[in-house]
C-alpha cells in the first residue's frame, strides 16, 4: 500500500496560518518592534491583503509587513476596501436580480390577465345575439346568412343558438376569417334551455378589435364543428 501525501493547504490558508503564528510569536515574546528598512509599497501590500498567489512567503517584505505596525494598518485598510467592494458588487447583483424578477412577474401577470379576460372593475356591456332563425357557414358549405353586430367594448353577450341546437358546452369566438385561427376574443359557457331555445352567455373582450366586418363562431365542444356568422364590430 502506498502512502499518499495529503494535499497541501491552499496558499490562502497557509498565509493565514503563518500570519497568525508570526503575530503570536511576536506578542508572546514581547518583541514587537518596527523593523528597519523601507516599507513595502502599496502595490505589494494590496496583493498581500488580497492573498495573491503571486506572493512568496519567504519574501522579506512579507516579514516586514507582519512586524510593522505601520504596514499592518495599511494592510487592514486594504482588506477593508476589498471587503467593502465585494459587498457592494454582491449587493448590486442582488438588487439587479430582484428588479429583473419583479419586472418579469409584472409582465407575466399583465399577460396572464389579458389572456384570462377582463378585470372585475370594468363593467361589461350587455348584448344579445339572436341566431335562432339564422343561417351559417359550416366549413365550406354556404347558406343564407344574417349579419349581427357587437360594440368594440367589453361585452357580456347572450347568444340564442340556432334552432335545433343541442345542450352542451359551447365556445363562442370572434374571428377575422372563417379559418378560426387567432381569434380576436372567445369565451366558453354552457347552453341553458329557455323553452324551445338554447342560450349561451359569455364575456368577450372586443376593446382592441378593429371596427368592421368579422365573424362570430359557435362550436359545441362535443362536436368540434364550428358555425360562422357575419359580424360587424361597431
Amino acid at each position: 500500500m502506498m502512502w499518499r501525501k495529503p494535499d497541501s493547504p491552499p496558499a490562502q490558508d497557509r498565509f493565514e496560518e503563518w500570519f497568525n503564528r508570526k503575530r503570536q510569536e511576536s506578542v508572546l515574546g514581547g518583541q514587537i518592534e518596527t523593523p528597519q528598512g523601507p516599507h513595502p509599497d502599496d502595490s505589494f501590500l494590496r496583493d498581500l491583503a488580497r492573498k495573491s498567489k503571486n506572493i512568496n512567503l519567504t519574501d522579506p517584505r512579507v516579514d516586514h509587513a507582519a512586524s510593522c505596525p505601520v504596514c499592518i494598518r495599511r494592510l487592514l485598510a486594504f482588506k477593508n476596501v476589498k471587503g467593502t467592494t465585494t459587498r457592494r458588487v454582491a449587493l448590486t447583483a442582488i438588487i439587479a436580480c430582484c428588479v429583473l424578477v419583479a419586472v418579469t412577474f409584472v409582465w407575466l401577470s399583465s399577460r396572464k390577465s389579458r389572456e384570462i379576460g377582463p378585470t372585475p372593475n370594468i363593467a361589461a356591456v350587455s348584448s344579445t345575439v339572436d341566431l335562432f332563425n339564422a343561417g351559417s357557414y359550416r366549413g365550406d358549405q354556404p347558406a343564407p346568412l344574417q349579419s349581427v353586430s357587437l360594440p368594440a367594448a367589453l361585452v357580456k353577450v347572450t347568444v340564442v343558438l340556432p334552432r335545433y341546437s343541442t345542450p352542451g358546452q359551447y365556445v363562442v369566438a370572434v374571428t377575422r376569417d372563417q379559418s378560426g385561427s387567432n381569434p380576436v376574443a372567445k369565451g366558453v359557457g354552457p347552453a341553458v334551455g329557455d323553452g324551445s331555445r338554447e342560450l349561451v352567455t359569455v364575456t368577450l373582450d372586443l376593446r382592441s378589435a378593429t371596427t368592421g366586418p368579422h365573424f362570430l363562431s359557435t362550436m359545441r365542444e362535443q362536436d368540434q364543428a364550428s358555425y360562422y356568422y357575419p359580424l360587424d364590430i361597431q
